[in-house]
């Protein structure tokens, strides 16, 4: 099932192009926006076990770069413009990362969010990009080779399928990635970095890679947005909006990229359906408190996402027919020795002395070594 959640998740979003609803092309338009975005963030959470609470720096950065590149009269061109954009961010995360990535843990977390609110202030105290009033973007960039002009962004059906593009391409990037051996050695030092020194890897280098791919598929996030609205703020580099993506990521589930895209589509909908004052009227305003209670069930009883709700099912039904077993099945192997005593006739030390040294063993096999993903393999091993 998961092989086709991209797919179909591409395969609906092009059907929903075609509803006809200015509003709901919108609100697809943002949630592929943001699912970018949260694919982003997957590859630090998910993908290196790095929280980082600073990612909303390189999505206002990739914004603030559209704008203030772009001029006031006429289309920028799209070829230079939006690489641009992501060195732009690519370059702040290699300076940034190269700070933060000597810290670990909550020191990591508090790291980034400094990094972050220095971004957030250079555009909100000075006049840079306007200042907290924010800057418009008059035009969108065009895309033309030889005069000739391929699609104009400027419509809005063209700017629909030019967003699903990216989101194609990025989630279909970070896939390949993943099962690269630079994905592999990721896992490894998400799992146990310790371990990967040891058997020879320089883990920071990969972290700093890392954080910079992420930091430019952010920026890529970044720019459609300014692309969608014309209009950027402060408060897309705010740290709220970095904890609006990390909710996503948990809510989908860190362990895998459709996770990051359920997530997404699961709290941007749920954002609208409790500001809907048709459904809620004027308790609309408050809907801050029923989503934030929204979220807190859903993360207590999805504790691995929603995308993990399938494997939830199978492990609590696996293990109901484990539990449940009659006269004529076989009985299950508990381990209690006082049981196998009161089947065999022997004495429950006897059978606990029988099995202690074979369970001593394998716990002392478990925890003396941490298992790696299998296609990582010590450089010692390959040469």
């Amino acid at each position: 099932m998961q092989k086709f959640l991209p797919l179909a998740t591409l395969l609906a979003l092009a059907a929903f192009a075609f509803s006809g609803s200015d509003y709901y092309t919108g609100l697809a338009i943002k949630v592929m926006i943001y699912a970018i975005f949260a694919l982003s963030l997957q590859l630090l959470v998910g993908g290196a076990g790095l929280v980082s609470l600073g990612h909303a720096a390189f999505f206002g950065i990739g914004a603030y770069v559209a704008a203030l590149l772009s001029p006031e009269s006429a289309a920028a061109s799209l070829w230079w413009l939006l690489p641009a954009a992501l060195l732009a961010a690519a370059l702040y995360a290699l300076a940034t990362g190269a700070l933060a990535l000597r810290t670990r843990g909550v020191y990591f977390i508090m790291v980034t969010l400094a990094f972050s609110q220095m971004a957030y202030y250079v555009f909100h105290d000075t006049k840079v990009g306007g200042g907290s009033d924010g800057i418009y973007l008059y035009f969108r960039p065009e895309l033309a080779v030889g005069g000739w002009v391929p699609f104009d962004l400027g419509n809005a059906t063209t700017f629909y399928f030019f967003v699903l593009a990216c989101l194609a391409l990025a989630w279909g990037f970070l896939a390949l990635l993943r099962r690269s051996p630079f994905g592999a050695a990721l896992a490894g030092i998400r799992i146990n970095e310790q371990r990967m020194r040891a058997a020879g890897y320089s883990t920071y280098p990969y972290k700093l890679t890392a954080y910079v791919v992420g930091a430019t598929l952010a920026s890529l996030a970044g720019f459609l947005f300014a692309l969608k609205d014309g209009f950027v703020t402060p408060e897309l580099l705010a740290w709220e909006q970095s904890g609006l993506v990390l909710l996503m990521v948990i809510l989908g589930g860190m362990a895998s990229l459709g996770g990051a895209v359920i997530g997404t589509v699961t709290l941007v909908l749920m954002q609208e359906l409790f500001q809907s004052q048709a459904l809620f009227g004027d308790y609309a305003r408050h809907w801050h408190l029923p989503l934030g209670i929204a979220i807190i069930a859903l993360v207590a009883l999805l504790p691995n996402g929603i995308a993990g709700l399938p494997a939830q099912w199978r492990s609590r039904r696996d293990a109901r027919r484990a539990g449940a077993y009659g006269a004529g099945e076989q009985e299950p192997n508990t381990g209690d020795p006082h049981a196998r005593a009161a089947r065999t006739g022997t004495s429950g030390a006897d059978a606990a002395s029988t099995n202690a040294p074979t369970s001593s063993a394998k716990t002392h096999g478990a925890s003396s070594k941490t298992a790696l993903p299998p296609s990582v393999s010590t450089p010692a091993a390959s040469r």
